[in-house]
């Protein structure tokens, strides 16, 4: 099945909740960055938090980013996504290996480090929004959850995951991110509240065949659950040749100057996708022009 995700509301209302499957754009991540298991699940818990936070966005043309920064061996990670299901990201370091964290699990949080968690919203206004908040874990899911309550005042409940198979190869990915409207009831957070501390993993859901509606029909199923809609998601990298020509074009004529004296082909690789793209000499004066 390929990936997709779901948003709903729960309690008449007092409750918005969104879930993903994200298996196929986390092993697209994966071959892209030859990346390690950590990396791996590190990029996947990212892009499924991202794609949702992306579909709560107003604009068609709207993008957020969350960028990690660590002192860990990973350095972080840079993830992008729009408000329709297209997401891209990219790790400091792919390679990194580390032990099994106490809890014998992939240890993301040992390969992040301490840092911080940037939240970039651009809405096509002069300057995007930015709101920080210092990792908690470095585990991806807990520091969103604590983003979301100190940045933005939004009580959610942020649950990710990915399983690796033995290759190396992507097993199951997805999440879910549930969200208190301000007027919700004690009655309800408190069930809710109980709900959550008792669901098993994503990743135990997942592999249990569950799909992202009865994800969310396990969390929030006594509280009328009401499935609004289903959007497809998938690793969608937007670069080009000629969007790199263009990015080239804003450097100084003194540095192009100093590419074309080379007279030899230039290979510019784009960040997200590892896409290569070879400008010839005669590429470059024109950009110069």
């Amino acid at each position: 099945m390929s990936d997709y995700m779901v948003r709903a509301t729960a309690a008449d209302g007092q409750i918005r909740a969104f879930a993903i499957t994200s298996k196929e754009m986390t092993e697209e991540a994966r071959v892209r960055h030859n990346s390690s298991p950590i990396v791996t699940a590190a990029l996947g818990r990212a892009m499924s938090a991202a794609a949702m936070m992306g579909s709560m966005m107003k604009g068609e043309k709207d993008l957020l980013t969350l960028q990690i920064q660590g002192d860990g061996p990973m350095h972080g990670l840079t993830v992008t996504a729009n408000a329709n299901g297209g997401v891209k990201g990219y790790p400091g370091v792919a390679d990194v290996i580390l032990p099994p964290n106490a809890a014998g699990k992939l240890n993301v949080g040992g390969a992040i480090g301490n840092g911080v968690l940037s939240v970039i919203k651009d809405m096509g206004l002069k300057d995007p929004y930015v709101g920080q908040t210092e990792l908690q874990t470095g585990e991806i899911a807990e520091d969103l959850t604590y983003y979301f309550a100190v940045s933005e005042q939004v009580p959610s409940s942020v649950g990710l995951g990915v399983l690796m198979n033995k290759d190396n190869t992507v097993r199951q990915a997805g999440g879910f991110i549930i969200q208190l409207m301000p007027f919700t009831e004690d009655a309800v957070i408190d069930a809710l509240e109980q709900k959550i501390a008792q669901i098993a993993s994503v990743t135990e859901m997942l592999e249990k065949g569950m799909t992202p509606e009865m994800i969310l029909e396990e969390i929030l199923g006594e509280m009328k659950l009401e499935i609004n809609d289903t959007m497809p998601v998938a690793f969608r990298c937007d670069c080009s040749k000629e969007r790199v020509a263009k990015a080239l074009a804003s450097l100084s004529k003194k540095d192009l100057d100093d590419l074309i004296k080379d007279e030899e082909p230039i290979e510019v690789k784009c960040h997200f996708c590892n896409d290569n793209y070879v400008f010839s000499p005669d590429d470059l004066r024109e950009i110069r022009k």
